[in-house]
Formats: C-alpha cells, structure tokens, sequence
C-alpha cells in the first residue's frame, strides 16, 4: 500500500510517499481502507518533533511511529479476533496513528460507525478535533446553560467545534480570532467574535465561566484575569503557536499542571485521550445537525506534503482532509 513516511525530522521535505507493507489487525483491531484522513497541526509538530521537548517521548533521533496522521474515515476490510461491534463492510470513522495511508489498522475501542449522512471527508475531520473540544467543554469545563465560554482560537480546527458544542450545551459564546475568520465563527453560533489583531480580550471587562485555550499565546495570569470568580481555564496544546522552540505551548501547560494541583477546579490541562462513546456522542450531533464539520479544502493523498506546509505556514481554518477514495470498478 501507499503511506507518507517519515525516518527523521524536519519539514514536510522529509516525506516521502512510498510503498509499505499492508497492516494485519491483531486482537481487537479493525483493518480500515481509508477514504479519507484528515491534517491537524499535531501531524506537523510530530514531523518536526517540535517541541523538542516533546522528543523525549515522540523519539530523540527520529519519530517512533513513521506513518504521518491520526484522523480516518473509511470502510472495515476486516476484523481482529475479538471485535465484536464492527464487521466487514461498516463505513466507519476515528482516531489511530498512521492514517495518512490506504489502509490503517484501528482499535475497535477508537472506531465508531460513521455518521450517517456525511461524507467520509467531513467524518474524518471529526475525531481528534470534535474529541478534544467535547472533554474540553463537558468534562473539564462543565460548561453549563446560560454559562459564559470564550474559545481563544475558535476558527482552528478544534475551535470551530468548540463553539458548536459550547451553544449545544446551551452558553453564550465568545470566539476569539482573526478578522478574516470572523464571519465563519459567527456562522457557527458564536454571539461576539474578539479580533485578536485588534482587540486584547484578557484586558476588557468581560469575565467568562470557562476560559478555552487553544493557541497558548497568553500567559497564565493574563487568562486567569478574565475568570468569572467560579470560572474554569482549560489548557489544551496550542496548536497554532510558532514552531522551533524548546518548549512551545508546553511551558504554559507544565505551568498549568503545577497550579491546578493549588487552585481546586479551576485550572486543568486537557489530555484528549480518544474514546468510542466519545466518538458516538459526537456521530449523534452530527446526525440530528447540532454540530457540522468545517473543511476549508480537500487534498489527495499524494499532496499530503502540500497540505502539511499550507496547515504549518497559512494557519488553515477548520480543517484539511486528505481524500484517498478506493479505484472504482472490480
């Protein structure tokens, strides 16, 4: 099968579509063929190792894992001893490493059947980011009806779910993002965008129950600032801050770590681990239409590279999902 692999660190230069060997589920696995994966920007940060930090654990010299992507959509080919919920055939959607390839073998504890009515590259785009919004807002935040949330990087892939999820949970939502992004985080439901090139929102008046960071840009006493006396930070990566550093977003998040253990609920880092009831709860919204996906532009496979660089240097809206549908015919 085709895959983008990568054997040291660097830009997207250092990919190269080659031929791998074809994976074999093993024991509660599911064998995808992938119709479509999408790019976030924790793709690129692991293809630089970026932090370098994050090379403790992503591999000092090289990436452990060699095969870019984590996002899929796609059908079942076949089944691991032991998979029980999943058979051949399902159109499926979820979240495992190696994705940007023909086929990738899942955990069935990761893989939900695709939401109905969407498209394999709209259900790509869901897992990582939708995941990473829901345990945000709802088990972190404990976003509640007629709470006040601000989303600092509310057009970015996981943003743009974010505030979708926030207004299904019933808050008044500010989104904080470019002047260009306005009008898309407005159309998401958001009720005020902050023009971040305009207008410094840890300064104003406004005091919010759930602070949602994103980006990782602004201190932890500048978003601590603008809490409600019962409001929650959550700290979630910062995805679109400017790579080659040590630490990166990192510094926030170990500053974070070490505060929440002294400031009670107030504070938490968010470790999106990828769950199956996870993904079912956002396959529900995206069926009975509470929540929509957002793809700025769909790519083949064979331009993942391209789309790597315009994710790293253009910083995307939403997201950018590589499209690999199986040759038709038999």
């Amino acid at each position: 099968m085709k895959a983008w692999v990568q054997d040291r660190y660097g830009s997207a230069d250092v990919l190269e579509f080659a031929e791998v060997e074809k994976p074999v589920p093993g024991e509660r696995e599911v064998l995808v063929r992938v119709h479509a994966a999408a790019v976030n920007a924790a793709d690129w940060h692991l293809m630089r190792g970026d932090p370098y930090v994050a090379r403790l654990a992503l591999g000092l010299r090289r990436p452990k894992e060699r095969i870019r992507g984590r996002d899929f959509a796609g059908r079942v080919e076949a089944v691991g001893a032991g998979v029980t919920g999943l058979r051949p055939g399902d159109e499926v959607f979820g979240e495992a490493p190696g994705t940007f390839a023909e086929y990738v073998c899942a955990s069935e504890e990761v893989t939900e059947l695709k939401p109905a009515g969407l498209t394999f590259e709209q259900a790509a785009a869901i897992p990582l980011a939708g995941n990473t919004a829901l345990m945000g807002l709802r088990d972190l935040g404990n976003v509640q009806p007629g709470g006040k949330v601000l989303v600092n990087g509310a057009s970015g892939g996981v943003g743009t779910f974010a505030v979708q999820l926030a207004k299904v949970f019933g808050a008044e939502v500010t989104g904080v993002c470019s002047p260009r992004n306005a009008e898309l985080v407005l159309g998401l439901g958001a009720d005020r965008v902050v023009d971040y090139t305009r207008e410094d929102f840890t300064t104003g008046q406004d005091r919010y129950d759930l602070v949602l960071d994103l980006v990782g840009n602004r201190s932890l006493a500048e978003l601590r600032r603008v809490l409600s006396p019962t409001g929650a930070l959550v700290l979630s990566g910062g995805g679109v801050f400017e790579g080659g550093s040590v630490f990166g977003p990192m510094g926030l998040i170990l500053k974070g770590r070490l505060l929440s253990r002294f400031s009670g609920r107030r504070i938490h880092v968010l470790t999106a681990e990828p769950r199956r009831e996870n993904l079912a709860a956002l396959r529900e919204l995206a069926e009975n239409g509470s929540i929509a996906p957002v793809v700025e532009r769909t790519c083949p496979l064979a331009g993942a590279a391209r789309a790597l660089r315009y994710v790293e240097e253009e910083h995307a809206r939403a997201k950018v999902v590589l499209s690999c549908p199986p040759p038709s015919g038999p």
